[in-house]
């Protein structure tokens, strides 16, 4: 009996172990099974996207294919059109230089009559000549004066020149203020430029006179070198040196016909050389800077040597509104059949941008050395009121108190006061001037 009991007990022992081992079998199964699904799930997804970047591929592979046919075919009209447009036409407008007129015209009263201002000099510096016509280019009379009408053109004289030409027509006479032309492909920063042109000694020289900030020339510039400044026939070369902060070298060899220092034309006399940098105060301040020296010989064959500084700083307020400072100091040594005479003179400006049309400004002139038995206190303060309606149309009211001329035979000297009212309208294609 107690064996059967032991027997029915091992029996039911094993049972209960094998459907144990059954359960684990059977949850294991189905958990594969899950892996399974969820591996086949993630096989369809992969297949799906296989096949749809495949046609994607066949799609960019089919636009390739078109595109290089449009361009294939748009390469042999583009061969096949000029052969028709120059045997049917021709376009004689793209071989026109760009061409702009500037009108300069003024108002002026004056406390010394027409006859006696044209006899003015700066003692020293000139002299009256009674046979002479007076060199007075602007503003010269009383009441109305009509200045000059200026015609600029510039053209692209194939991938290697510029081509410029500026012509001043006044009442009474035409002349050519420059006729230059400008290498556009020399390397190493260098640039050359040929023919008759405004010299780029000093600041102001360059700069025609319907830039300017005022309507009247700096004192030191009409003194040492008239009222045309360095505008002569040569050649020039430039050269931005290839450092961080912009640097400029420049000489210039040139004819010397300025007679008011230098003169002697019998050959080329005249070589200028500059050294001019730009650099970044702020980042809304700019300062140039600028250093010149001129030689040459004048009409006695002696030589003549006349140095140049000059210091322009501009901060702008905010879009268009600006502070600009600019001061220029002229030297000259100049030997001469009675020896040598030592001047100088300077000016320094200062004018206020308010916005897009107004601006005003001060700006201070003084003669400050001159040759022994002759007067140094030869200045003149300047006020002017500017507005400008448009871009290219500008009306400015200025005052001048002028301490620095004598007049006729007996060098008898007068202050001088003006009210001028000026404008300037330029029109067509303009480049745009230095600030």
């Amino acid at each position: 009996m107690t064996k059967k009991i032991i027997l029915l007990s091992m029996a039911a022992s094993v049972s209960l172990f094998a459907q144990s081992e059954l359960e684990e079998v059977k949850a294991l199964l189905a958990q594969q099974i899950k892996t399974t699904q969820a591996l086949q799930k993630r096989l369809e997804v992969l297949e799906k996207k296989q096949t749809k970047q495949a046609k994607i591929a066949k799609r960019q592979a089919r636009t390739i294919r078109e595109t290089k046919k449009q361009i294939a075919v748009a390469k042999t009209q583009q061969e096949e059109i000029p052969t028709v447009q120059t045997t049917k036409t021709f376009d004689q407008k793209s071989f026109l230089p760009d061409i702009a007129l500037i009108l300069d015209g003024s108002a002026v009263g004056r406390n010394v009559d027409n006859s006696t201002y044209e006899t003015y000099y700066m003692p020293g510096f000139s002299t009256y000549d009674p046979s002479a016509e007076a060199e007075i280019p602007f503003n010269k009379n009383r009441g109305f004066n009509f200045n000059y009408a200026e015609l600029a053109l510039h053209s692209t004289v194939g991938p290697y020149f510029d081509a410029d030409a500026i012509f001043h027509l006044h009442p009474d006479e035409f002349e050519i203020e420059e006729a230059y032309i400008t290498s556009r492909t020399l390397p190493y920063g260098l640039r050359a430029k040929a023919g008759k042109f405004r010299s780029e000694f000093g600041r102001i020289n360059s700069i025609h006179q319907h830039a300017w900030k005022f309507t009247s020339q700096p004192l030191a510039f009409e003194a040492l070198l008239g009222t045309e400044g360095i505008n002569d026939a040569g050649v020039q070369l430039q050269w931005v040196l290839p450092t961080d902060t912009y640097l400029m070298a420049g000489f210039e060899a040139m004819q010397g016909n300025n007679d008011v220092s230098f003169g002697d034309t019998e050959e080329n006399n005249l070589y200028i050389g500059y050294l001019k940098s730009s650099f970044d105060l702020t980042d809304t301040t700019t300062l140039l800077a600028g250093t010149s020296i001129a030689h040459g010989k004048n009409e006695d064959g002696h030589n003549t040597d006349l140095y140049g500084a000059d210091l322009t700083i501009k901060t702008a307020l905010d879009s268009y509104s600006s502070l600009l400072w600019q001061s220029e100091l002229l030297y000259r040594d100049k030997t001469t059949d009675s020896g040598s005479e030592k001047q100088a003179g300077y000016y320094t400006q200062l004018v206020y941008q308010y916005d897009q049309n107004w601006a005003a400004g001060i700006r201070y002139d003084d003669l400050f050395k001159n040759i022994s038995d002759q007067p140094d206190d030869l200045d003149r303060y300047t006020a002017m009121l500017e507005y400008k309606p448009f871009e290219f149309t500008k009306f400015r009211l200025q005052y001048t108190y002028d301490r620095s001329k004598a007049f006729g035979t007996d060098d008898q000297r007068k202050n001088i006061s003006e009210i001028l009212l000026g404008f300037t309208i330029e029109a067509g294609a303009h480049g745009a001037h230095a600030f």
